[in-house]
């Protein structure tokens, strides 16, 4: 608690180190430029130097607001990890500056998804010395889902028992962080038989259970771990019994799932949307698309209100059914009973009109979501960029591009690929050049194969002008922030091993 108070004084009051870096109070909120100027830095500067130089010459004051956001802009843009993470570490050194557990599992994650594990290993070690209170099972869900991703299950279980020696509190809600990693990059069975093998040294919960019943294909694997459940004095919760009205849903034993409802009644447990939620789903795989929509009635009736995952479900039915005019009566429904759709919602019919080449659909739709504010992913961005591809629409295609520019939604980097391919194809290299320009100017590196294209047609076209600039950009993007050591003691003697 002392620890705790000292943070938030220091926190409340300005900071000075060494180098002329400032801080700011830990709840100041950033505005959105001095976020790009922060990104745009960490993104172009091309060595640890550089970036250090850069951060000190343009004056921004740190904050953990700025710092959360910047981390969050870095993993959605999938910019350079080891710039980041560099990033980071300036911070970490600004005297008196504590990071926030969204920025440091942020980080974790970024460095994760890039396979960087030596890094993560090493920034665990540091950390723990500054501020240990950071690592929670949080933490380890995190870097276990990102081993488990790419790593065999004997790497990710051995990564595991190495927080033994990193977190503060090893306990049951440790080993519930790494059967969820397990259930959501592995498999089910994977996350059966890790359980089973570490049982003896932990006492399971509800969550444990929770955990391992949620995602089954087989009812059988599901009904043996809820009888477990009760063998073992566990009373379960309505997340145990939604868990198992799922998977009967998601195998089609509709009347199955009926009964645990009907037991649920009986015990007094109220449905939730999320039940409700998993009935509309099976009743859509078992072909009845008309009578899951009648459980959106059945919902208010019993004073359980439809939220947007429950329509996104029942709209989905009804685009398997190939009834899009169902799904858009849906969509007015959801709107007249004050939901907004998402862009799950769009990306549901998106998919149909994808996969029927309606292009004119599909922009229509898209130009509906502008309308309402609701942004597009890069799901979305990717179902019309590919359309368009497909059609030789070139001035849509523009058009996409320059409102994920402008609103700075969407992978550019999976995008552009597709754009680009596009361009030159239709020998557009003027626009090639704009959109690889304003690519960069966002702080995103357009790939090589992308780059190589567009420079052999601009070869053959004599611009050897925009060559050379478009040359000059990427390789600011090349250079490598090189990292200042390995860290090695007993934790990471084996660390080879996890590298997968």
């Amino acid at each position: 608690m002392q620890n705790l108070m000292a943070k938030t004084l220091q926190l409340n009051s300005l900071f000075y180190s060494s180098m002329p870096l400032t801080t700011r109070r830990y709840f100041s909120s950033t505005p959105h430029d001095v976020v790009s100027s922060t990104f745009r830095i960490i993104t172009t500067s091309p060595d640890a130097q550089s970036l250090k130089s850069s951060l000190i010459a343009s004056q921004i004051p740190f904050s953990n607001d700025l710092i959360d956001k910047v981390l969050k802009r870095v993993r959605f843009s999938h910019s350079n990890p080891l710039s980041a993470l560099e990033f980071y570490r300036i911070t970490s050194k600004t005297k008196g500056f504590f990071h926030t557990p969204f920025s440091f599992d942020t980080m974790l994650y970024i460095l994760g998804r890039n396979r960087k594990f030596e890094e993560v290993w090493g920034l665990l070690l540091e950390t723990k010395k500054k501020d240990q209170s950071l690592i929670t099972p949080r933490t380890v869900q995190i870097v276990t889902a990102r081993l488990a991703k790419v790593c065999s299950v004997r790497q990710t279980v051995e990564s595991f028992k190495r927080f033994k020696r990193l977190v503060a509190q090893f306990d049951v809600n440790c080993y519930n962080a790494l059967f969820r990693s397990l259930c959501q990059e592995k498999s089910m069975s994977d996350a059966r038989n890790v359980y089973h093998s570490l049982k003896p040294e932990f006492k399971p919960n509800l969550q444990t259970f929770n955990i391992l019943l949620s995602g089954w294909k087989s009812s059988a694997e599901a009904e043996s771990f809820f009888n477990e459940m009760r063998d073992l004095g566990i009373e379960p919760d309505i997340v145990s019994y939604n868990c198992l009205v799922d998977v009967y849903c998601k195998s089609r034993e509709i009347e199955k799932a009926y009964k645990v409802i009907n037991k649920m009644r009986d015990e007094g447990i109220d449905l939730d949307v999320y039940t409700y939620t998993s009935l509309i789903g099976g009743l859509g795989l078992a072909g009845q698309p008309d009578k899951a929509r009648d459980i959106l009635k059945e919902m208010r009736e019993y004073g359980c209100y439809p939220d947007v995952a429950a329509y996104n479900a029942t709209i989905r039915n009804f685009c398997i059914a190939k009834r899009l005019g169902d799904a858009y009566n849906l969509m007015d429904e959801m709107v007249a009973k004050g939901l907004s759709p998402n862009p799950t919602t769009y990306n549901v019919i998106f998919r149909s009109l994808y996969w029927a080449n309606n292009l004119k659909g599909s922009w229509d739709l898209y130009l509906r979501m502008k309308r309402t504010g609701c942004l597009a992913n890069t799901q979305t961005c990717m179902f019309l960029i590919r359309l368009m591809r497909r059609q030789e629409k070139v001035e849509l295609a523009i058009q996409l591009w320059d409102d994920m520019i402008e609103k700075g939604f969407g992978s550019f980097v999976l995008v552009s690929d597709v754009l680009f391919d596009l361009l030159c194809v239709l020998g557009r290299l003027d626009e090639a050049e704009r959109c690889f320009l304003e690519m960069v100017g966002k702080g995103q590196r357009p790939s090589y194969v992308s780059f190589r294209r567009i420079k052999v047609l601009m070869e053959l076209a004599n611009k050897h002008e925009s060559i050379a600039n478009l040359t000059q950009k990427m390789d600011a993007f090349g250079s490598k922030i090189k990292m200042r050591e390995t860290y090695v003691d007993e934790l990471e003697k084996d660390i080879p091993d996890v590298i997968c």
